[in-house]
């Protein structure tokens, strides 16, 4: 049972891993046995998610996906490195609460560029290199499944992501490419550190079934998974993480 989860000879790009859920899940498919290529802003926080992956094959590329020819230049990097990509896991996102008054045309523009516009683009750009069992996994959101007052823009760019994996999946799928995704609830990151306050977060643990608010290492096991054989019969999910928050 075990080698349905081994990534050995596998090659993952992972975007947003820098920090927080991208970190997680580069560090747990490094720990599965795949090679991890780490895309994010910020090279001092990219190594220090490297130095978490010990003896995985690492590599590190400084990229902001909303940049014109960020995306071929990802791959680029991915495939010049290690030959191939197997894995694709679009973790980078960006999180802006506002109400419907005050969201601006730039903070709407800044979450769909980074939540929808990029992960399609850096799609478009691997998919030649995917080989046959190759695996796209996106980092929705629970946002995606349900609303919430104040995060109408943050709604739309998730939702856009839930209806895309199926897409995505229905036309790869002939290639043997699986596309899917995992839907977090509330989860303790440096993008909410902020917002998630003592008061927020006893409300949060009242209103979710498991009593709690999620960590990283309750994601990241799920992406490894629908990166592996275990889930090769698995096309167009969405697998919530949220604490049966969506159940509801």
């Amino acid at each position: 049972m075990s080698d349905l989860f081994d990534l050995s000879g596998r090659v993952a790009v992972v975007t947003g891993a820098s920090s927080g859920i991208g970190a997680g899940i580069a560090q747990a498919l490094g720990a599965a046995g795949s090679a991890v290529v780490l895309v994010g802003r910020s090279k001092r926080r990219l190594s220090r998610t490297a130095a978490a992956i010990p003896g995985a094959k690492v590599a590190e590329v400084v990229a902001d996906l909303r940049d014109d020819g960020a995306a071929r230049a990802v791959v680029d990097a991915a495939v010049d490195r290690f030959g191939r990509i197997d894995v694709l896991v679009h973790s980078a996102g960006i999180y802006h609460q506002a109400s419907l008054a005050e969201t601006t045309d730039q903070i709407f523009d800044d979450q769909w560029m980074t939540n929808v516009r990029a992960p399609f683009q850096l799609t478009r750009e691997a998919r030649p290199h995917l080989r046959r069992g190759g695996s796209i996994i996106f980092v929705s959101s629970m946002s995606g499944h349900v609303g919430s007052p104040d995060d109408s823009a943050y709604c739309a760019s998730k939702g856009a992501i839930e209806l895309l994996v199926k897409a995505l999946a229905v036309e790869l799928a002939p290639d043997g490419i699986r596309v899917n995704a995992v839907a977090p609830g509330n989860v303790h990151t440096p993008i909410n550190a902020e917002i998630i306050t003592a008061d927020l977060e006893q409300e949060i643990n009242a209103t979710t079934p498991a009593g709690r608010i999620g960590v990283v290492a309750d994601i990241s096991p799920a992406v490894v998974y629908l990166a592996s054989a275990a889930s090769s019969y698995v096309y167009g999910a969405s697998l919530p993480i949220d604490g049966g928050f969506i159940a509801q």
